[in-house]
């Protein structure tokens, strides 16, 4: 594609998280202090709230690196699951084995002897839960009773959540109101600001390769900021599209069109209308990329 023509040895601004291009923006700096903070302390319940592509993922794939040796995790990444089947999974990562037809009982007997000999080893387990927000109420309230495993001075299991704010929603119901009790520490991701996005560009293409810092000037990261109000997936997105628009045209550098271009191709951002740009259409972004003969595929990012 275009790492050739840019100096770079890979894709800057793919959707898959990836920790090594974890900026440490201010809001994930202050997420993963206040994880590792509760962590270290005991604490039961923790929960991380963020719209869609704010860095949630990310975040919990940078804590699972990091997490000091003493940490036993468990990662469930898709909780759209049955109590039984929450269950299970929880069982599965721990190393426990159950019978096809293991009873809640008998799952909490295994689970806290398990608990118990992990414990013994003076280590923790943390239970990790991506997109927890797809819990169905059911599971959220078999997730409280594993939690009421404990010695009489700490949890033996502690869970953090990383969620949509529709998760608080869900907490909010009457039903679940112990669960949301024994929530100790919680943080909200926010949205970068303009200058954040231009130092986010940039860090991103100095770790693919990038020898220079012009290829997205400040003037370019003001639209980028203005079309996705700071949502990093969708600069991310937006990036992509604008590179493949400037190696079409040969350019060794993205200049405000092909940002422009880019939103309009973009459902998730907002358009950026200029009177010299009006007539600019998806097929303009498409004939543009047909040139550079990549045969990309305008429906990558549906």
């Amino acid at each position: 594609m275009y790492l050739y023509h840019f100096g770079i040895n890979e894709l800057p601004f793919t959707l898959t998280p990836n920790t090594s291009y974890f900026f440490g923006l201010p809001s994930h700096k202050e997420a993963m202090n206040v994880l590792m903070m509760a962590l270290k302390t005991g604490e039961g319940f923790i929960k991380v709230t963020g719209e869609v592509g704010t860095g949630k993922t990310l975040i919990c794939r940078k804590l699972l690196n990091e997490l000091p040796a003493h940490f036993v995790t468990a990662y469930i990444p898709n909780p759209y699951l049955s109590p039984t089947e929450l269950r299970r999974a929880v069982a599965s990562e721990l190393g426990v084995e159950l019978t096809e037809h293991c009873d809640q009982q008998v799952f909490t007997q295994r689970i806290q002897a398990r608990l118990i000999d992990i414990h013994q080893q003076n280590k923790s387990v943390v239970l990790l839960i991506d997109e927890a927000q797809a819990l169905p109420t059911e599971s959220i309230e078999a997730l409280r009773l594993m939690t009421n495993l404990e010695t009489e001075s700490r949890k033996l299991l502690q869970v953090v959540l990383f969620a949509q704010p529709e998760l608080d929603e869900k907490l909010a119901m009457p039903e679940l109101r112990q669960l949301k009790q024994r929530i100790t520490f919680s943080y909200q991701l926010v949205l970068m600001n303009a200058d954040q996005v231009y130092q986010y560009v940039r860090h991103r293409m100095r770790v693919a390769g990038a020898k220079h810092d012009n290829i997205f000037n400040q003037r370019v990261c003001k639209l980028l900021y203005r079309s996705s109000h700071g949502t990093p997936r969708i600069v991310n997105v937006l990036c992509h599209k604008a590179l493949m628009l400037a190696y079409g045209e040969g350019k060794q550098s993205v200049d405000t069109k092909h940002v422009r271009l880019a939103a309009q191709d973009t459902e998730a951002a907002d358009d950026l209308p200029s009177p010299y740009w009006q007539v600019a259409s998806v097929l303009a972004f498409a004939g543009a990329v047909a040139l550079a003969g990549v045969g990309w595929s305008l429906g990558m990012f549906a």
